[in-house]
C-alpha cells in the first residue's frame, strides 16, 4: 500500500490528487461539485484520477459541507440544554454590534440559530472551581430532551453548563441521559470541544457543532460506505480548520473542527513548500470558483487564532486566521445603480458562469476573464469542457456594458479592478493592520483562478514576487497529502504570574501531554512520531484579550515573564508595568505523517518559443495586446519568460503582464517578478 489520495470539495469543483510513493508520481483531476449529493462528486473525481482504492494507504478529505450549511442556514434544527436561569446567554451574547454595522441605525441583529422556544434550563450547578454546588437534576434533563425532540422536532442538542470547562461531569451526565432516551438525536457538549472559560462563546461553539453534526455524520457515513464498496480499507482523515488532520471518526464526534477544512489544506501545503524552498514569509491567496481566501504565513507557520467568528457566531476552536471574501471565479458582477460590484453572490457549480453553458445568465469573474482573453474557450480543463465565449461577452454587454454606456473590454477590466479592491482590503486586515508590511512577503497563488488573478494583485500591492506552485488548481488537496494528524488540548487557569511556581505550570502541561499522547497512540502513532508544542495565553492584569507565548523549554517563571513582554511589545509596540497573568495553557499534539518529497532539478540553459500568440488585455499598458502562450509542462527549471504572457495548464491558466517576468525555479515553481528578465 504505497498510494495516498486527497480530495477537496469546493463550491464549484472537486479536486482530487493521487500520489504513488513508490513511483514518485502525482496525478491530478477535477470534477464538478454535486451540491445535492456531495459524495457523488468525490467518487467521480476519484475515478477520473485513476486511483486504486485497494492500494491506498490513506485518504485525506477537505470539505465545505459544514461551512455551507451555516452560510446557507441549512443545518439541523438545534436545541440547547443549559443551567436553569441561563437559557438566554446564547441570545444575549456580549450585546455588541458588529464592527462594520456600529454606526448603522438600521442594523438588525441576525436571527439566532436557536430560537428561545428551543432553549431549556435545568437545575444543577458547579462553582467557578468546578465543585458541585447543586446536583444535576436528571429527571429535568429527561424532560428537557423530551420537550425538545418530541415537541420542537430538534435533530441536534447542544449542552453547555456553567464552569464545565473546570469539571465536565454534569455535561457528560446530561449527554448520556439524552443519548439513552433518543439515540437518533446527535448531542454536542461544550467541554468535549473546548475546555476554556467564557460561557457565551462555549455555548455558541457547541451550538455550531450541533447545527452541522447530523448533516456531517450522514455525509461521512455515506462516503465511508461508498469507499469501502470500492475496496478502501485504510485510515480516513479529515482536514482540521486549524491545521493538520483528524480521523473521520473524531471529525464526526466534533465536526465544528472541520468547518474551514477546505481552505486549511492550501495553508498546510504552502507552509511546507515555503519551508522546503526557503520562503518562510508568505501571503497565500487561494482563489477558487466561489470565494477567495487569504492568510499570512510568518516564519514558516500560518497564523492561528482561537477566537474566530463565522456568520456573527463566535467559535472557540483553533482556526487559521483566514480572510474570506466573495471574489471567486464564479462571483457575480452586478450593478448597484451605476456602481459596479463583484460578489458576494456566486453562480457556484450549478448553473455556474454563463461561459459554462449550463443555464447561467449573470456575468461572473470567469466570464470577464474569457472576454479579456485570459482563458482559451477551446482548451478549458484541458479541453474537457468547451466554453461559450460569445455567450459570456453577450451577458457582460447586456447586464453591465450597455447600462454603463461602456465597452465589454472596459467593463471586464472593471470587474477585475473591483475584485482587486476587495482583495486588497482583505489582505490589509491581516498584514498592515497587524503591523506587517506586505511588500516584505512573497505571495503564493493557487486555486483554479489564483494564478490568473494574483500577479495583478501583487502589482497593486507592490509585492515583488508571486510563487505559483506545481498543480496550483488542486494545491489545497496537495496540502492535505502533506498534513500531519493534529489535536489541540487546553485548560483555563487564570492566575497572576507572580502567584505561580514553575512546577504549577509544568504539572498542568504534563497532564495535557498525557492526554495528547494517549489520543495519538490510540490512533497508531508511536511516541517517536509525536511532537508536543506548549503555549501560554497571557495578558496584563485588567486586559481582556491575550497574546500567545511560546512555553517550550521554560527554565523559570522570570523567563515566562520576559517572553510575554517581548511578545506584547512585538504585537502592540510597547510593554506595561502592570502584573502579567496566565489565562490558558495549550498543547498542540502532532502525529507526523510521511509527506510527498519536493523533487529538485538543476536549471537548464534553454530558450523557449511560444506555442501560439493570443490577443488579451494587459493591465500594465492599459489595452489589448499580443500575449505569448506557453505550456507549463514544456518549461524546465531555469526557463525565463518576459510578459505579457499566458502559461496554460490542463486545470488552470497563469497570466502575467508586460512589466512582469516569470522564471521556473529548481522545484518547478513558476516565480513571477516585477521587471524584465
Amino acid at each position: 500500500m504505497t498510494e495516498r489520495l486527497a480530495v477537496d470539495i469546493g463550491g464549484t469543483f472537486v479536486d482530487a490528487i493521487f500520489f504513488n510513493r513508490e513511483m514518485g508520481e502525482i496525478s491530478v483531476e477535477k470534477a464538478s461539485t454535486t451540491p445535492d449529493e456531495p459524495e457523488s462528486g468525490v467518487l467521480t473525481s476519484i475515478e477520473k484520477v485513476g486511483a486504486n482504492l485497494r492500494n491506498a494507504e490513506a485518504f485525506v478529505h477537505g470539505t465545505t459541507l459544514g461551512l455551507n450549511a451555516v452560510l446557507e442556514r441549512d443545518g439541523a434544527t438545534t436545541g440547547i440544554i443549559t443551567n436553569d436561569g441561563f437559557r438566554d446567554v446564547y441570545e444575549i451574547g456580549r450585546t455588541n454590534t458588529e464592527r462594520e454595522s456600529m454606526y448603522d441605525i438600521r442594523y438588525q441583529k441576525p436571527e439566532s440559530l436557536v430560537a428561545r422556544r428551543r432553549r431549556v434550563g435545568v437545575p444543577g450547578r458547579l462553582n467557578a472551581d468546578g465543585e458541585e454546588v447543586e446536583p444535576l437534576d436528571e429527571d429535568a434533563v429527561r424532560d428537557a430532551a423530551a420537550y425538545l425532540v418530541e415537541e420542537r422536532d430538534v435533530d441536534g442538542i447542544a449542552v453547555c453548563f456553567l464552569h464545565s470547562y473546570r469539571n465536565p461531569d454534569h455535561e457528560r451526565q446530561a449527554a448520556e441521559i439524552v443519548r439513552d432516551a433518543y439515540p437518533d438525536v446527535s448531542v454536542s457538549i461544550s467541554s468535549a470541544i473546548t475546555r476554556e472559560y467564557r460561557e457565551y462563546e462555549r455555548t455558541s461553539t457547541a451550538v455550531m457543532d450541533a447545527y452541522i453534526k447530523p448533516i456531517f455524520e450522514t455525509y461521512i457515513k455515506n462516503l465511508d460506505a461508498a469507499l469501502a464498496d470500492r475496496g478502501f480499507d485504510a485510515p480516513f482523515f479529515v482536514t482540521r480548520s486549524g491545521g493538520g488532520t483528524l480521523t473521520a471518526e473524531s471529525a464526526t464526534d466534533a465536526p465544528v473542527h472541520t468547518i474551514l477544512s477546505g481552505p486549511a489544506g492550501g495553508l498546510i501545503g504552502a507552509s511546507h513548500v515555503g519551508r522546503e524552498t526557503g520562503r518562510e514569509n508568505l501571503i497565500t491567496v487561494d482563489m477558487g470558483g466561489t470565494s477567495l481566501d487569504a492568510c499570512v504565513i510568518e516564519d514558516g507557520m500560518p497564523a492561528v487564532k482561537y477566537d474566530s467568528r463565522l456568520e456573527h457566531q463566535p467559535l472557540m476552536i483553533p482556526v487559521y486566521d483566514i480572510r474570506t471574501i466573495g471574489a471567486g471565479g464564479g462571483s457575480i458582477a452586478w450593478l448597484d445603480g451605476e456602481l459596479l460590484k463583484v460578489g458576494p453572490r456566486s453562480a457556484g457549480a450549478d448553473p455556474g458562469p454563463v461561459a459554462y453553458g449550463r443555464g447561467g445568465t449573470e456575468p461572473t469573474v470567469t466570464d470577464a476573464a474569457v472576454a479579456l482573453g485570459y482563458i482559451d474557450p477551446d482548451d478549458f480543463l484541458g479541453g474537457e469542457m468547451e466554453l461559450d465565449a460569445a455567450g459570456a461577452r453577450e451577458s457582460i454587454e447586456e447586464a453591465l456594458a450597455d447600462p454603463l454606456d461602456s465597452s465589454v473590454t472596459d467593463v471586464s477590466r472593471g470587474v477585475f479592478d473591483v475584485a482587486l479592491a476587495n482583495t486588497v482590503g482583505a489582505i490589509r486586515e491581516i498584514t498592515i493592520e497587524k503591523g506587517l508590511d506586505p511588500r516584505e512577503f512573497s505571495m503564493m497563488a493557487f486555486g483554479g483562478a489564483g494564478p490568473m488573478f494574483v500577479p495583478l494583485l501583487a502589482r497593486e500591492m507592490g509585492v515583488d514576487e508571486v510563487v505559483v506552485p506545481e498543480a496550483p488548481s488542486v494545491f489545497s488537496a496537495m496540502g492535505m497529502l502533506m498534513a500531519d494528524v493534529v489535536y489541540d488540548f487546553a485548560r483555563t487557569n487564570i492566575a497572576a504570574l507572580s502567584d505561580l511556581e514553575l512546577l504549577d505550570v509544568e504539572t498542568t502541561f504534563e497532564e495535557l501531554d498525557a492526554e495528547a499522547i494517549e489520543t495519538l497512540t490510540a490512533e497508531g502513532f508511536e511516541e517517536r512520531e509525536i511532537d508536543l508544542e506548549h503555549t501560554l495565553e497571557m495578558r496584563y492584569l485588567g486586559q481582556e484579550h491575550t497574546v500567545e507565548v511560546d512555553a517550550n523549554s521554560i527554565a523559570s517563571i522570570d523567563e515566562v515573564s520576559d517572553r510575554f513582554e517581548r511578545k506584547h511589545e512585538d504585537r502592540y509596540g510597547h510593554a506595561m508595568d502592570d502584573p502579567p497573568e496566565v489565562v490558558h495553557q495549550r498543547v498542540r499534539a502532532i502525529g507526523r505523517n510521511d509527506k510527498p518529497p519536493l523533487e529538485r532539478e538543476e536549471p537548464v540553459d534553454a530558450s523557449y518559443e511560444p506555442v501560439e500568440t493570443r490577443d488579451a488585455y494587459c493591465f500594465a499598458v492599459g489595452e489589448r495586446t499580443a500575449f505569448d502562450v506557453y505550456d507549463r509542462g514544456d518549461l524546465r527549471p531555469g526557463a525565463s519568460i518576459n510578459g505579457p504572457a499566458v502559461v496554460r495548464e490542463p486545470t488552470t491558466t497563469i497570466v502575467f503582464h508586460s512589466d512582469q517576468t516569470a522564471t521556473v525555479d529548481e522545484y518547478g515553481q513558476l516565480v513571477i517578478s516585477r521587471g524584465e528578465a
